[in-house]
């Protein structure tokens, strides 16, 4: 019988939440210890998951050597130490979107994992969802011919987390870029075939955050006015084979959704397609007819932040690349830092090779 893979799990009371049931399906894996900076919300999460190795020291679930897998569910700005010190310490690491706040973070990490010869994974959900794998097994078959354009966006009405880890650059390192467009624009590359990003032109700002009466349908609550991120991002990306990319994310955009908005067009060479209705509109030129046609889907087997720790369990048992590489993340990056980038100078900016 194979090693169980002992698996420590590090800030617990948010995101962590969604993960743990994914460790408790898989076959490969086990959660035995946590840590966070909350000590009643880590007594809380230990009692009800029966996990009773915690600490508020990240550095003793780092250094435990029964420990294989560190999952890294801390905000954004304090990724890069954990993940560095846990690939450093000998672990396989698994940790939430944003992989890190700039590019030179990760590139940090990529060189710990290199060091170490560990996994490293993005926890890039979307990906896991079925009709995200029905589209990318699609895509593979060449249907699209050479994707030259493609169209992205994350919208929400009023739908922003009004909290202290994503509303101050402090921890979260941004808004609504950071947080939702890191979903949209990853999934987007990795349909793409994640072409090198080359130029981005973009603006990030908070035409409505600050707003009297500003509120959250989120919990209900009002937008504190000391928040200090954008609520509103877009971009128009050049990529190296000649393709473009125009996105738009927002928590607070005046836009017709109850909630959440997300969607994508992607424009090749021989046919077109629509995410998340799986749909492909191809052209038929020798009997100048068009045609629709959408994939049957199955239904999800599995919450997909569930599914991506299953996977990654999965993956380093049995030897597997990473399912998310972290090369992938820092094209992500690369790009929602060039959007800030882009902003704070007004103009295009050339992204670093």
């Amino acid at each position: 019988m194979s090693k169980t893979l002992k698996v420590g799990v590090i800030g617990v009371g948010g995101i962590a939440k969604t993960h743990m049931p994914g460790w408790a399906a898989s076959e490969h894996a086990e959660v035995i210890a946590g840590s966070d900076v909350v000590p009643s919300v880590l007594e809380a999460w230990g009692q009800l998951h029966g996990v009773t190795r915690l600490s508020t020291n990240p550095a003793d679930i780092i250094n435990d050597p029964d420990i294989d897998i560190i999952d890294v569910c801390t905000p954004n700005m304090y990724h890069t130490e954990l993940v560095v010190a846990a690939l450093d310490a000998g672990k396989h690491v698994i940790c939430e979107k944003p992989l890190a706040p700039t590019p030179a973070d990760i590139r940090r990490m990529i060189e710990a994992r290199d060091r170490s010869g560990k996994m490293l994974m993005t926890a890039q959900h979307f990906r896991f969802k079925g009709s995200s794998q029905a589209m990318k097994r699609e895509l593979e078959t060449g249907v699209l011919g050479d994707i030259y354009h493609a169209r992205s966006w994350m919208l929400r009405r009023g739908w922003i987390p009004a909290r202290p880890g994503f509303i101050y650059k402090k921890n979260s390192g941004g808004g609504p870029c950071i947080d939702i467009g890191v979903h949209i624009l990853d999934l987007t590359l990795w349909f793409m075939g994640n072409p090198k990003p080359v130029a981005v032109s973009g603006v990030a700002k908070a035409p409505l955050a600050h707003h009297e009466g500003a509120f959250s349908q989120w919990g209900g609550v009002p937008v504190p006015q000391d928040m200090d991120v954008e609520d509103f991002a877009a971009a128009f990306v050049r990529f190296e084979n000649g393709a473009t990319l125009i996105l738009e994310v927002s928590w607070l955009l005046h836009h017709d959704t109850p909630g959440e908005d997300m969607q994508m067009w992607l424009y090749g060479t021989e046919a077109g397609a629509h995410w998340p209705q799986c749909k492909f509109m191809e052209t038929h030129y020798q009997t100048r007819q068009f045609s629709n046609r959408t994939l049957q889907l199955i239904n999800d087997t599995m919450e997909p932040h569930a599914l991506e720790c299953v996977e990654f369990a999965r993956c380093v048992a049995e030897g597997l690349p990473s399912p998310v590489p972290a090369e992938q993340s820092l094209q992500v990056m690369s790009i929602l830092d060039g959007i800030y980038r882009s902003q704070a100078a007004g103009r295009e900016v050339r992204l670093e090779e």
